[in-house]
């Protein structure tokens, strides 16, 4: 069932209730009020007989057709209840007096009497009141009228109200059901605009609407809204898929080119005669050199599908002078040359990933330490900045590019002076993820054939928050 011919049915439902209501309430009112009319009238008819009456003590005479109007029927009777006289128009029928009325009238408890009966004719209303004489009751007067005019009026009534609530209710039906059309309207067409939009997959289009600002106005801005976010996350995933693919592109590029040489070497191994052993012990250094590249290749692989995945780093307190004297020893175990030096003028405490950080600054160490010749000079410092802190590796080698600066953090993005290196392209985009999963910063300042200086900040410890807003050394470019 359709919500519009539900809204119908409900305003037609809520009608008819109120109009039955209201009918029988008017029905009951002007029912009684007319009764009570008639009443009055009979009390009153039945006063003025006794007052304009001829009366002894023993029999009571109404004058007939002196009073009693042609639509008034007028009977006596004595206290024992038998009739004494009744008006011409009665035609000899007998108004009745139940015994309980009877009794009432006799013994005082009552001075006036009504009761409605039915006879062949419809029905009647009889009025029935003691006369006294001297102060003593001497007889019982009853006045009727017919409730014919009553009955019929109320009868029409009854129909005027069945007829007007059956007409209303279907006045009602097909007003509400065009009503309820036309203030559907606009959310059919947001139905359709939407039903169109999700076939189309075109999340740029936009409902327009021009109406009042009420719920349906309400609901189009909704959705709108909506729209906004669906085509931003439509975008964000066309955006990783097309980074996911060109990503899997290049690590088969990577990982065909150790495969091949592999492949070659062992073709060679394999040739008969053999080769000179001088010649197999090179082409095995080469395979072990291309297999380290391939293992490091792909371990570097694993830690960036970890950081895609949501990597939830363990922050906790790290101290970052005891860290970045463990990692220049452990760089320098790798790579003797050029000398690396540590220089803390004051410790500071972060929140970190005590393993992860201590990774990132390999890798920055590491590429300081390849890209800078044995007589440079590599320097990590701890460094505080506006409530953040963190270490600066800063080299003396052969600086970067300012053309390639913004694609050095990409996957895979290798500049021309290090293709020819043993190099992934991937050191910097692992730094980078693995410092935003800890809420930090990386950021660079580099001059061709000077140096670079790579800085990477995270928040502050709490706890050693106080004090650390004191000059700090100062980050400036390679001279």
């Amino acid at each position: 069932m359709s919500i519009r011919l539900r809204l119908t049915l409900l305003y037609s439902g809520i009608l008819v209730c109120t109009l039955v209501i209201f009918s029988v309430v008017l029905y009951v009112l002007v029912a009684r009020f007319s009764l009570q009319w008639q009443e009055r009238a009979l009390a009153e008819e039945a006063a003025q007989i006794v007052t304009q009456g001829e009366f002894r003590l023993t029999v009571i005479r109404t004058p007939q057709g002196k009073v009693a109007i042609p639509q008034t029927f007028v009977q006596t009777r004595d206290l024992s209840g038998q009739v004494i006289s009744r008006s011409i128009n009665l035609n000899g029928y007998e108004l009745p007096l139940s015994s309980q009325g009877l009794t009432a009238l006799t013994n005082g408890q009552a001075t006036g009497w009504l009761e409605i009966v039915r006879t062949d004719n419809g029905r009647l209303l009889v009025y029935s009141r003691t006369v006294t004489a001297n102060g003593q009751p001497v007889g019982i007067l009853q006045v009727a009228r017919p409730l014919a005019d009553l009955d019929q009026a109320l009868a029409m009534l009854r129909r005027y109200l069945t007829v007007g609530t059956v007409v209303s209710t279907i006045t009602a039906f097909f007003v509400g059901w065009v009503l309820a059309g036309a203030s559907l309207r606009p959310i059919n067409r947001i139905t359709q605009i939407a039903r169109e939009i999700g076939q189309a997959r075109d999340f740029s289009r936009r409902v327009d609407y021009d109406g009042p600002n009420d719920e349906i106005g309400a609901l189009v801005t909704t959705l709108n809204e909506m729209l906004t976010e669906l085509q931003a996350a439509y975008q964000q995933v066309e955006h990783a898929l097309q980074a996911q693919r060109r990503f899997v592109a290049d690590a088969s590029h990577e990982l065909r080119t150790p495969l091949t040489t592999l492949r070659g070497n062992v073709e060679l191994l394999q040739r008969e005669p053999p080769l000179p052993l001088e010649e197999q012990r090179a082409i095995l250094a080469d395979v072990a050199a291309e297999i380290e590249r391939m293992i490091r290749l792909v371990r570097e692989l694993l830690t960036l599908a970890r950081a895609d995945a949501g990597l939830r780093p363990r922050l906790e307190p790290v101290q970052l002078g005891s860290l970045v004297e463990d990692a220049v020893r452990q760089a320098q175990l790798l790579r003797p040359r050029p000398v690396a030096r540590v220089r803390v003028e004051r410790d500071v405490v972060v929140r970190a990933d005590r393993d992860l950080l201590y990774q990132v600054l390999l890798i920055l160490l590491d590429n300081a330490l390849k890209y800078t010749p044995e007589d440079g000079m590599v320097e990590a410092t701890v460094v505080v900045e506006q409530g953040r802190a963190g270490i600066a590796v800063r080299d003396t080698g052969i600086g970067i590019d300012p053309a390639i600066m913004p694609h050095i953090f990409e996957r895979f993005f290798r500049g021309d002076s290090a293709r020819s290196g043993e190099g992934t392209g991937l050191g910097l985009a692992i730094a980078k993820s693995l410092l935003e999963a800890m809420r930090g910063e990386i950021r660079v300042v580099s001059r061709p054939g000077e140096g670079s200086i790579f800085t990477v900040l995270l928040p502050v410890e709490p706890a050693s928050a106080e004090g650390e807003a004191q000059a700090a050394p100062s980050l400036v470019s390679p001279a």
